[in-house]
């Protein structure tokens, strides 16, 4: 059966590229299905370049989207931009793939006859009241091939040196009962610079046994040449990260650490002040400096809070592994802001649905929020192509020297000057 050529104008074909049956007749729906779609594409195409002339944007490639339709499945080229992004909503669907896997999830809720007064009247402003079950379960099955392609793919053709692992709690329905369960991502970027989702589960707890099935999952796709994972300090994730991805250091999250040590300090003015001690330490742009405040730091906190000041002594190696790194690079290694973000996504949109009814549907929702992550980091680097050169440069300096016992005095007062000029100017705008 011949198909109209991809990139043929948006006219009549000629004859003898009209598509047929094996008996000779047209075949009126692949017809109408390939012209449908060629008019769907030159129209994004035309959109995109408009909005290009408008802002001084360009073109960068094209993004493949399915879209059933009563003639068949369109094959839909959006345009991908150099700097954000272009979706023709008025085009492809009813819903972001997001909307859709809450509607899913909303959808099965009231199936299941478990949804409360709020989830009722969040499915009706979405419409899921006008939705047969047959499409929402079209919806679904949709979201479940997007996200199994994504956490499906090879990955052996990448050299990941960053890694960032995390999880965040959703309410869900596990057999009889709800349970607390965990939503475990992996999130890597690549020796070029770009961000990948890596991974996404959704465990009862976060034992050494679930985080070691799921990073060996990761290495069983080609996860390979990790060179620092970004954690928070879980004593199961911890373990598992040392048998599966051995050599590779482990980055302790500062803004975690420093929850931890204020924890330590109850609440109230002591808590705030604990904090305010501990974070200036990881603005600094030099290692001495950093290293010397962090030693200001706990020798502060043993006065006002022992507790804190043994927390933060005990971290260290840890929590200064970034140190060990292109310093232009620091800022995006020392924390896991880039899963917190996504675990907000995931948390803002859980709160629509309250308790989920099923693994599978809050498996469904995050794979969907991962999918749409995914694609967005796809669009710009996380690092620059010179700044990870200067990871891989083969002439990596060796150890520096250790300071003179004058200069490790002069770095020791201007970093306890630091941290007190940074706690007075707190104090200064508290009482302001």
């Amino acid at each position: 059966m011949e198909i109209i050529p991809e990139g043929m104008p948006a006219t009549a074909p000629a004859p003898q590229l009209l598509p047929r049956f094996a008996d000779g007749t047209v075949n009126m729906q692949e017809l109408i299905r390939s012209m449908a779609e060629l008019l769907a594409n030159e129209i994004m195409s035309a959109e995109a370049d408009q909005l290009c002339e408008a802002t001084g944007n360009c073109r960068n490639g094209y993004r493949e989207r399915k879209l059933a339709t009563c003639v068949g499945t369109l094959t839909l080229r959006i345009p991908k931009l150099r700097s954000g992004s272009f979706f023709p909503e008025d085009i492809i669907e009813r819903y972001r793939r997001v909307d859709r896997a809450v509607v899913a999830a909303v959808g099965e809720t009231c199936a299941t006859g478990t949804s409360t007064r709020k989830v009722a009247k969040v499915a009706a402003a979405m419409g899921v009241d006008k939705l047969s079950k047959d499409q929402v379960s079209a919806m679904a099955s949709s979201l479940d091939a997007d996200a199994a392609e994504l956490l499906g793919r090879d990955l052996s053709g990448l050299r990941m040196p960053y890694l960032w692992l995390d999880a965040t709690y959703v309410k869900c329905g596990t057999g009889a009962h709800v349970a607390s369960v965990a939503v475990v991502t992996a999130i890597g970027c690549d020796e070029d610079g770009w961000r990948h989702v890596l991974g996404l589960g959704v465990v009862d707890t976060e034992p050494y046994d679930s985080w070691l099935g799921f990073l060996q999952g990761l290495r069983a796709r080609g996860v390979h040449g990790v060179e620092l994972v970004t954690s928070d300090a879980h004593t199961g994730l911890r373990s598992a990260i040392a048998e599966v991805f051995q050599g590779a250091a482990w980055q302790r999250c500062v803004v975690h650490l420093i929850r931890n040590c204020a924890r330590e300090a109850g609440r109230g003015s002591l808590s705030r002040r604990v904090a305010r001690i501990v974070a200036p330490v990881f603005r600094a742009k030099d290692a001495d400096t950093v290293r010397a405040m962090y030693h200001v730091a706990c020798e502060m906190l043993e006065g006002c809070c022992p507790k804190a000041a043994a927390v933060l002594e005990e971290a260290e190696p840890d929590a200064l592994a970034y140190l060990d790194f292109p310093q232009s690079h620091w800022k995006r290694l020392r924390a896991n802001n880039v899963q917190e973000r996504a675990n907000r996504e995931i948390k803002r949109r859980s709160r629509v649905v309250q308790v989920f009814p099923s693994e599978k549907s809050l498996l469904r929702l995050a794979g969907a929020v991962m999918c749409d992550q995914d694609e967005a980091w796809s669009e710009a680097r996380y690092f620059s192509a010179a700044k990870m050169a200067e990871l891989n440069d083969e002439q990596k300096p060796g150890p520096a020297e250790p300071p003179s016992a004058e200069r490790r005095e002069q770095v020791l007062a201007f970093a306890r000057q630091a941290i007190e000029a940074s706690l007075e100017l707190a104090d200064r705008m508290e009482a302001a």
